[in-house]
């Protein structure tokens, strides 16, 4: 019987019970069944929880200086595993706020939260609504996929209350604050960090942190790199969540609204110092041993690099590089690219030539939007114009000139460097084509200090310490003279510098001086200290050839890449700007054999030390491969160059009296050097084309590399005292120079007649015209 209410049938009160019992016991049944089909089907499935509980984090390959900087990280992902002991108070709270505030009362299910899910997935259909907690969400990222499907989120289920038996809620939270995937290849809250704040942890701001604890929902939604404003509104709601929890007081909670955030935009982990070549070479060092599991197994490897003498190597190189390339003028633009009307299709076409540019270290690519009359502005990408006025234009001002040509004239399109000074100024510069490359050793155990191997490791990858093989020039001549000792020669041996022609074989051969002046009899100290090309070559045919091509193997040189002929006194064979500072080393050390190493040590997660390296010990006999009289005698022959000759420029700036070394300019100035030491450090520079050509007719090794040099050991030698050096036994001084005992005859200094012209082989005569070398 129904009752009837104006004037339509509603059911009895007796039905609508009826109803009400049947979904009842439908829902308790689907209740049974459901617990059914979890305890019986799905728990026996789940996956162990080795994963989690024996927590094995793929942390990076790291790389550091000697002094415990980070200089290199290699990896897939970005992680930094910290025990959340460690971990900011606040940081957690912030995380806690925003994702599973009940975190330490539920026991892996938030039941309040998981029925607002199920309303919101009624309404608005499956996977609208989350409502997972931490612990769910770190068996979803360990164990599932993030695949929105009814059995996954069974399975989630199950395992967030496997997981809350098995684990702490501290070791959950460590679990999920090191794993999580935070957008930018970053995994985990202190990799995050670093990858948008260069900052640990403990550093971050409540205004940061907030930021970071919004990424987990959704890292590309709200990265801050590439969605700044979505990045924003959801640390807005992290903040104000943590207010509403009393994490933050009122004053907290307005400060950090307030403060500005300076993202990383680059979105890379990002290292103080310069040092891309050092990490690479280690990356290669550690691969060749440990294979793929160096880049997951947490892996460190310590360098013996300094961190000083490593931002003073590379600074100095660019700076000095880049002073060359000011030298030698504007090229004009890049490129020039079409400059669409529409504004919306020209920011696009501006941003796709940025994009093909990377920036190098302040020389920032720009595309000149408009050209007037003492002024050009440039836009670098970041929707803030760039004027640039005055001493801006003066390095491009043949490119602003109404006689420029088309190829270098600047004009709307066109895509340019510009840098900034300290003083917030803009000015046009470019990128150098020109290469250089910089080293330094300990000059005792032949440990690296500082390596540059090329202007820019991100433009190329190419190491010219280590690959680069290039003509020394004279910066060889040493060791000819190293020769000449052994064989009786002292310093004060006159050597006879007047034209020399040579023929043999048909062939006809005349050394220059590089500046075409002979100083008649000269001693070999000031034939070396000026770089005497054509004494040089007169002492190499006395020696003979043969003797001194084998004797350069002393110094570590392959007498493969050496000439069999009197060039080889010229420096016209190949080397590495590397092997050449392990021979200089010699002179240095007193006449030991050094080979340069580049890692202390390997050591593992846990801190166990899986490689060693163990340096020579000093002095010692089995590492001796030079007279150490000859050493000494070769060093005070090396300082005379840096006090009076081709190198004095060095001891002037330096204010030192143990600086040696020699510089080195090979012919048409296709390289330039300057190789020497002081203070127990060896260094190189070293500067060219890597597709061979004259870097100038005024430009020599004095000029390109000599000025790399002396800006580095500026810095390197401020703390290490001068060198002095004992003499050696069974060395004495005749007439106020330097002799081997045994050439000593009652006449005093052996008499060497280099006038007679002695016979030269035929072989030994170069079939080029004159090579000039300084």
């Amino acid at each position: 019987m129904t009752a009837k209410r104006s004037g339509f049938p509603w059911p009895s009160r007796r039905a609508i019970g009826r109803s009400f019992i049947l979904a009842g016991c439908a829902a308790l049944a689907a209740a049974v069944l459901l617990a059914a089909y979890l305890f019986l089907y799905v728990r026996p499935r789940l996956p162990e929880l080795d994963v989690i509980t024996d927590y094995q984090p793929k942390i990076p390959l790291r790389v550091y200086t000697a002094d415990n900087v980070l200089i290199g990280e290699f990896g897939e992902e970005h992680r930094d595993f910290v025990p959340i002991a460690q971990v900011p108070e606040m940081m957690k709270k912030a995380l806690l706020a925003i994702e599973d505030g009940r975190f330490y009362e539920h026991h892996g299910i938030d039941f309040v939260r998981a029925g607002g899910a199920v309303l919101s997935n009624l309404r608005h259909g499956f996977g609208h609504g989350g409502g997972s907690t931490i612990t769910m969400q770190v068996a979803r990222n360990f164990f599932l996929t993030r695949e929105k499907v009814a059995s996954r989120k069974l399975n989630e289920i199950m395992l967030a209350l496997k997981i809350e038996a098995a684990l702490s809620k501290e070791q959950i939270l460590e679990l999920y604050m090191n794993q999580m995937y935070l957008g930018q290849r970053s995994f985990g809250f202190a990799s995050a960090a670093q990858t948008y704040f260069g900052k640990p942890l403990s550093e971050l701001s409540i205004a940061e942190m907030a930021m970071l604890a919004g990424l987990p929902q959704n890292p590309s939604r709200h990265n801050p790199i590439s969605n700044p404003k979505k990045a924003h509104a959801r640390q807005q709601l992290v903040l104000k969540r943590m207010r509403e929890l009393d994490y933050i007081s009122e004053g907290q909670y307005q400060q950090a609204l307030a403060q500005p955030l300076h993202i990383n935009t680059r979105g890379k982990q990002g290292f103080d110092t310069h040092a891309e070549y050092v990490a690479e070479l280690a990356r290669q060092a550690v691969y060749a041993q440990f294979k793929e599991d160096s880049y997951t197994k947490g892996i460190s490897v310590y360098t013996t690099i300094l961190k000083a003498d490593q931002d003073a190597a590379y600074a100095s190189t660019r700076r000095n590089v880049i002073a060359y390339d000011q030298r030698h003028g504007y090229r004009g633009p890049e490129t020039f690219i079409d400059m669409p009307l529409e504004p919306e299709q020209r920011d696009d076409a501006i941003d796709a030539a940025l994009q093909k540019r990377p920036d190098s270290d302040g020389l920032i690519a720009a595309v000149v939007t408009d050209v007037a009359s003492g002024k050009v502005v440039a836009d670098t990408g970041d929707g803030d114009a760039k004027a640039i006025t005055g001493e801006g234009l003066r390095f491009a001002a043949p490119a602003l000139s109404a006689k420029a040509s088309a190829g270098i004239k600047l004009r709307p399109g066109a895509v340019i460097r510009i840098s900034q000074d300290a003083k917030g100024n803009w000015a046009i510069t470019q990128v150098p084509l020109v290469a250089a490359a910089f080293v330094s050793l300990d000059a005792d155990t032949g440990a690296y200090h500082a390596m540059v191997g090329g202007f820019d490791y991100n433009l190329q990858k190419f190491n010219h310490v280590t690959q680069a093989w290039r003509q020394p020039g004279s910066a060889m001549k040493p060791f000819v003279y190293s020769a000449a000792l052994e064989k009786g020669f002292s310093p004060a041996t006159l050597i006879n510098d007047v034209p020399l022609e040579m023929q043999a074989g048909g062939k006809v051969w005349a050394p220059q001086n590089d500046d075409f002046k002979f100083d008649g009899p000269i001693t070999m100290r000031y034939a070396l200290a000026q770089s005497k090309n054509v004494a040089s070559v007169r002492i190499l045919r006395a020696l003979g050839v043969s003797y001194t091509h084998d004797f350069l193997e002393k110094f570590g040189f392959d007498p493969a890449r050496q000439p069999s002929n009197l060039t080889m006194a010229l420096g016209t064979g190949s080397v590495t700007p590397v092997q050449m500072a392990g021979a200089y080393a010699l002179f240095a050390n007193g006449g030991h054999q050094v080979e340069p190493y580049l890692i202390d040590r390997i050591v593992d997660a846990k801190g166990t030390v899986l490689m060693q390296t163990k340096p020579p010990a000093p002095n010692d006999d089995k590492t001796l491969a030079l007279d150490p009289r000859n050493a000494f005698v070769m060093d005070s022959m090396l300082r005379e160059v840096a006090r009076t000759g081709t190198g004095a420029a060095a001891t002037k700036k330096l204010g030192r009296s143990d600086i040696a070394g020699k510089t080195g300019t090979t012919s048409d100035a296709v390289d330039g050097w300057f190789a020497g030491y002081g203070g127990g450090i060896v260094a190189v520079a070293w500067m060219g084309y890597d597709e061979p050509k004259s870097l100038g007719g005024r430009e020599f090794g004095s000029t390109l590399a000599m000025p790399i040099w002396i800006d580095y050991m500026r810095t390197a030698l401020s703390t290490r005292p001068q060198v002095t050096r004992a003499v050696p036994a069974g060395l004495s001084q005749v007439d106020g120079e330097w002799l081997y005992d045994e050439f000593i005859d009652m006449n005093g200094v052996k008499t060497l007649d280099l006038d007679v012209e002695t016979p030269t082989d035929p072989a030994a005569v170069p079939e080029t015209v004159p090579v000039e070398a300084n």
